[in-house]
């Protein structure tokens, strides 16, 4: 099983944020912090658990990205059906 990396594109299973992609920002003992530029900014990102996400194959770049940029390519990568 792959884990969670700083940059990993992933879907919630469960809670309020269920079926929606985010952004891994950082990895904790057991836990994720996850951001989707909209509802959670990267200046204050969401805690979760890791059995409450499944990874992607996609890892992006968080280096200088924008609220507005991860939104963006977040909405295409929804868009596309997640692959």
């Amino acid at each position: 099983m792959m884990k969670p990396v700083t940059g990993s594109v992933v879907r919630c299973i469960a809670g309020k944020e269920k079926d929606g992609y985010y952004v891994v920002t950082k990895v904790q003992e057991g836990f994720v912090l996850l951001a989707d530029g909209r509802h959670r900014r990267l200046a204050k990102p969401k805690r979760k658990n890791v059995r409450h996400i499944r990874l992607t194959q996609t890892v992006v770049e968080l280096q200088g990205m924008t609220d507005r940029a991860l939104r963006m390519m977040l909405r295409e990568y929804a868009a596309k059906g997640g692959n």
